[in-house]
């Protein structure tokens, strides 16, 4: 590995020394470090590193290293996108589903990485478009989970929802989250979505309180294509939410599309720690 793309949280003061200490590090190993544009600023020795708009990072990166919590990781995998770039996610965050290599952990797995000794987890995307008028207005690639919710004061909304061209229902409720099993611990999981291991291909909806108690949460497969019709949305305030990170206005009319993507996001994978335990450790299971 010749180049290495650094993705930084850029407000934390403890990711961007780490991402100082990581730059220098790897210039003494003959290594191209590569930084995001705003994180360069924010670095007080830039000249070990080079740096280019976040889009461009990672177009001919070997390795990703990402410095932060699970949000930071979404953010940089939506960026690299299609290039199948593996991503070593290193936890400085709270909460860490995703991100479970520890600091300490940090130099040794750079170390196999440039080694070529390791081994990764290949994570399913979704692609959601917005159809409007017949015309596609939006079009995003997702790690977690593609959310339509309704403005604190609307009313319940309703959703048209088909699978493969065939109906499935008309949810009314408060939203409706559509996840990857990656996404199934995230805000799915609050919702009372089912838990799936992140290595599967799946698609699992998740109504937010239905208006009918016998809605459940389903699980589909990978290869589902479901569309979603917001076919009232009172007083226009209804949102889509990509990964709570991207967000859009819905009109009443507008249909959401949602596929599994062509690519994958390609996480290297802790030597000290398995998906069980992070489960585990996470949602205190066992504790009393």
């Amino acid at each position: 590995m010749k180049k290495i793309a650094i993705f930084a949280k850029v407000h934390d003061p403890r990711a961007l020394a780490v991402a100082e200490e990581l730059i220098e590090w790897l210039a003494a190993r003959g290594v191209t470090a590569h930084v995001e544009e705003h994180l360069s600023k924010r670095l007080r020795r830039t000249t070990l590193a080079e740096s280019s708009e976040s889009t461009e990072i990672a177009a001919d990166a070997d390795l990703v290293v990402v410095l932060g919590g699970d949000g930071t990781l979404i953010a940089a995998a939506r960026l690299v996108g299609e290039r199948d770039v593996p991503i070593l996610a290193v936890n400085l965050g709270s909460l860490g589903f995703l991100t479970e290599i520890t600091l300490n952990e940090l130099y040794p797995s750079v170390e196999r990485c440039l080694a070529g000794d390791f081994e990764v987890s290949e994570r399913m995307m979704l692609m959601a478009s917005v159809e409007r008028s017949g015309e596609v207005v939006e079009l995003h690639r997702v790690l977690n989970d593609v959310v339509i919710n309704k403005g604190a004061l609307a009313r319940i909304i309703d959703m048209e929802t088909s699978v493969n061209g065939r109906y499935l229902t008309t949810f009314k409720a408060d939203g409706l989250i559509v996840s990857t099993p990656t996404g199934s611990t995230g805000y799915s999981l609050s919702a009372n979505g089912p838990i799936l291991h992140p290595e599967l291909e799946c698609i699992s909806l998740t109504p937010i309180c239905p208006h009918t108690l016998t809605n459940r949460p389903l699980v589909m497969a990978a290869d589902a294509h479901i569309a979603i019709k917001l076919k009232y949305a009172p007083d226009e305030s209804v949102f889509l939410t990509l990964d709570g990170q991207v967000g859009m206005k819905l009109l009443s009319g507008d249909v959401v599309q949602i596929t599994k993507a062509a690519h994958v996001t390609r996480l290297i994978q802790s030597r000290s720690k398995d998906y069980f335990e992070v489960l585990r450790t996470k949602l205190k299971w066992g504790e009393r």
